[in-house]
């Protein structure tokens, strides 16, 4: 933008100065991570990682219903986990936009390995390992079930995947959806919190539980865990179980 400034001198003539007027207008990246919709294998606290287990009528309705919530938001683009709980968690919450869903194995959720589909509730347990209990009380010691990950694993490829994504230039100015699981959003968020040795943050995120982190030249918390339907439709399937 240029504006033109009229300068009068001491002999009296009109002269004309062209001086460029910079806009400086602040750029910051909007990023809005939502963990995926309920699944059968959610609601009977099993342990769900690679296995691709689609919503059930209840993820359905919270990925409505936090889709409602975030109907105002302008999204430039969408990322998800290539599970389909959590790409079809981002295309419901998207709704009518018309924008590019990217799909990013680096934010599955954790692997289990030969532990995969197998209850981890009180009245259901069927976990071979005494040391399970390390994954709530624990979880950077959690040796991890046999053939799956580690959480120190799903810190890093989530890491890795946070770090090129803040740094990518061209989404500088961007507003974000990011669709993604309990465990792995964790991991994705992990070095923002201000304690990242206190991994869970006092628990596991409830379905479409919704994180908004705004990144300048740091990144900072706006929301965190927010939910956007009754607290009556929470379900807290995967949590410690006590004197097993």
């Amino acid at each position: 933008m240029q504006s033109k400034f009229i300068l009068k001198s001491t002999d009296g003539c009109t002269r004309y100065c062209v001086a460029a007027v910079v806009l400086f207008m602040e750029e910051f990246m909007l990023l809005y991570f939502v963990r995926h919709g309920e699944t059968v294998w959610n609601a009977e606290g099993r342990l769900q990682g690679e296995m691709d287990v689609p919503l059930n009528e209840r993820g359905i309705l919270l990925a409505k219903l936090t889709g409602e919530g975030l109907k105002e938001v302008s999204f430039d683009l969408a990322i998800s986990s290539p599970l389909s709980r959590a790409a079809d968690t981002a295309q419901i919450i998207l709704g009518e936009r018309k924008i590019p869903l990217i799909l990013e194995p680096r934010i599955q959720e954790i692997r289990w390995g030969v532990w995969e589909g197998l209850c981890a509730g009180k009245d259901n347990f069927e976990i071979p390992d005494k040391e399970f209990h390390k994954f709530y009380t624990d979880p950077f010691h959690f040796k991890g079930a046999p053939g799956g990950e580690t959480i120190i694993q799903v810190c890093k490829r989530t890491g890795e995947f946070y770090h090129e994504l803040i740094s990518n230039k061209q989404y500088r100015d961007k507003t974000i959806l990011i669709s993604t699981h309990g465990c792995a959003v964790r991991g994705i968020l992990n070095k923002i919190y201000p304690d990242p040795g206190d991994f869970w943050q006092s628990g596991v995120p409830v379905n479409c539980a919704v994180n908004i982190v705004k990144v300048e030249e740091k990144s900072m918390f706006i929301k965190k865990d927010m939910i956007f339907y009754d607290q009556s439709y929470v379900r807290d399937s995967y949590h410690l179980v006590e004197d097993l």
